[in-house]
């Protein structure tokens, strides 16, 4: 009996009787889905190579995609370097007129008015961007460069603004979570119904919005050979649940079975 078990695994249950020494069947591991049930897709891309500059080349969608705490990292350090790099600008200017050492002198007539030193500018910066407007800090008729500077500042605030406000805003209006609240029955049957042998399976909503006009499509994903020896790993076939008479058009206030 030792020699069957080391020959047949763990899996194996020997089982002595006076007649017949027999085996139960190999326990089967559970598969892992292709598909979650919340439409998560268990794919990984790997071996991309060269190929990953074609994310950059969308940039907008590329964002979106990714996950929430890279969002929220890329947005917050978007707008902390633009802040410090336009904040350094004002200063630079100021430093190179000469600013900074008439930062208190009334006769003098600055680039901007009351800034004297890089948080001064920094200041400047913000109630600008933000156009909050305190009145203390303001650019002077004698600072071309200054306005050139600050229409500069207004493009790219836009831009930047629209770009990733655009893009928080697209990725908090996807319903993701919305499968969540869908919920499918755990196993799937094959019945008799009408006098033929089906395979069934339920799907409910949680939610009181109720879901209508809603379609369902459902697909037999298994690995195949063709009659020419290719071997396909992955094949999908459709399965009709309803496309030819309506019922895949579903009115979800209810509990509704499926049925192929």
């Amino acid at each position: 009996m030792a020699a069957l078990r080391r020959k047949f695994g763990e899996d194996y249950q020997v089982v002595n009787t006076n007649r017949a020494t027999t085996f139960s069947a190999p326990v089967k591991k559970k598969r892992q889905r292709f598909v979650d049930k919340n439409g998560r897709c268990n794919v990984q891309h790997g071996n991309l190579g060269g190929e990953t500059s074609r994310y950059l080349s969308d940039l907008f969608t590329t964002l979106v995609d990714l996950k929430w705490r890279w969002n929220l990292l890329i947005f917050i350090l978007t707008y902390t370097i633009a802040w410090l790099v336009m904040a350094s600008m004002w200063w630079i200017i100021a430093y190179i007129r000469g600013d900074l050492n008439h930062g208190h002198d009334s006769s003098y007539t600055p680039c901007v008015a009351n800034v004297y030193n890089f948080p001064s500018a920094f200041l400047f910066f913000i109630e600008t961007e933000a156009t909050i407007g305190y009145g203390y800090r303001y650019i002077t008729e004698k600072c071309p460069e200054g306005i050139i500077l600050f229409l500069f500042q207004s493009l790219l605030g836009s831009i930047v603004d629209a770009f990733l406000i655009g893009c928080m805003f697209i990725k908090m209006s996807q319903p993701k979570k919305r499968a969540e609240t869908l919920m499918f029955s755990q196993d799937a049957v094959i019945s008799q119904r009408d006098g033929k042998l089906c395979l069934m399976f339920r799907v409910g909503n949680l939610r009181n919005s109720h879901m209508v006009s809603a379609q369902i499509r459902c697909k037999l994903i298994k690995s195949r050979q063709t009659p020419e020896g290719e071997f396909l790993p992955l094949d999908q076939c459709e399965l009709d649940v309803g496309f030819g008479t309506g019922a895949d058009q579903l009115f979800l206030v209810s509990p509704l079975t499926i049925c192929h």
